[in-house]
């Protein structure tokens, strides 16, 4: 059993969003190639896959203490390490609490509206309701990283 933190979910979802990118902008060059027409779904699938692609990536990467921090202070003044793990915390899960709660409340309105999108007419809801709960896996794997660095089963330097 391995003691290195993982986020299976996310790295699932963020190496899914990658391939399916990788093969309709391969598809869409062959046909475009081939038949001097493209699919029209490319682009707006391409960038909702790259938004879950990264805030599913930014899930895996907090949860390996992999995000980026100036540990100056940390390594200056040890003493202060716990309050500044928190404090650190305490920005993070706000920042993140915020797009959670108008993430959701966007896509609340947009269910609410029956907005679809321009391209292929899917409801925009199924879109931004990504946000939301990527985020809140975001938050999630915060919180677990900030207890392993509190309990010092993980490194302050990746």
């Amino acid at each position: 059993m391995s003691n290195k933190p993982d986020a299976r979910l996310e790295r699932a979802l963020a190496t899914l969003a990658l391939v399916i990118i990788g093969v309709i902008s391969l598809a869409n060059v062959v046909v475009r190639y081939f038949t001097d027409a493209s699919f029209a779904f490319t682009e707006e699938l391409s960038v909702f896959l790259l938004v879950v692609l990264t805030f599913a990536g930014a899930s895996v990467a907090l949860r390996d203490n992999r995000h980026i921090r100036i540990g100056l202070i940390e390594r200056l003044f040890p003493r202060l390490r716990t309050p500044l793990i928190v404090l650190q915390w305490l920005a993070g899960a706000l920042v993140l609490g915020l797009v959670i709660w108008f993430g959701g409340q966007f896509a609340l309105e947009e269910y609410q509206w029956e907005s679809e999108s321009p391209g292929l007419g899917l409801p925009n809801w199924w879109y931004v309701v990504w946000l939301p709960l990527l985020s809140l896996a975001m938050l999630v794997r915060l919180t677990q990283m900030t207890l392993d660095r509190l309990r010092g089963r993980l490194s302050d330097e990746p």
